[in-house]
């Protein structure tokens, strides 16, 4: 969730950019914040806060206990 929150952020900006306006605010929608404000989201993404990709026990796949079939 905090990856897809990181490419809305750095999409928004780069619209921003493109279309070559600062909505008002030029010191809010600058390049050091958004871009801060995306790396963070990808950092905290990496680091494992938020709902990322989840494994272990929530019950989805098949188990498989002992030998796993067709391994030869």
């Amino acid at each position: 969730m905090l990856a897809i929150a990181a490419a809305i952020v750095f999409g928004f900006y780069l619209l921003l950019d493109l279309f070559d306006t600062n909505l008002g605010a030029p010191d809010l929608f600058n390049f050091p914040t958004m871009a801060s404000l995306g790396l963070l989201l990808l950092a905290l993404y990496l680091a494992g806060v938020g709902s990322g990709p989840r494994t272990g026990n929530s019950g989805s796949g098949r188990r498989f206990y002992g030998r796993r079939p067709g391994r030869g």
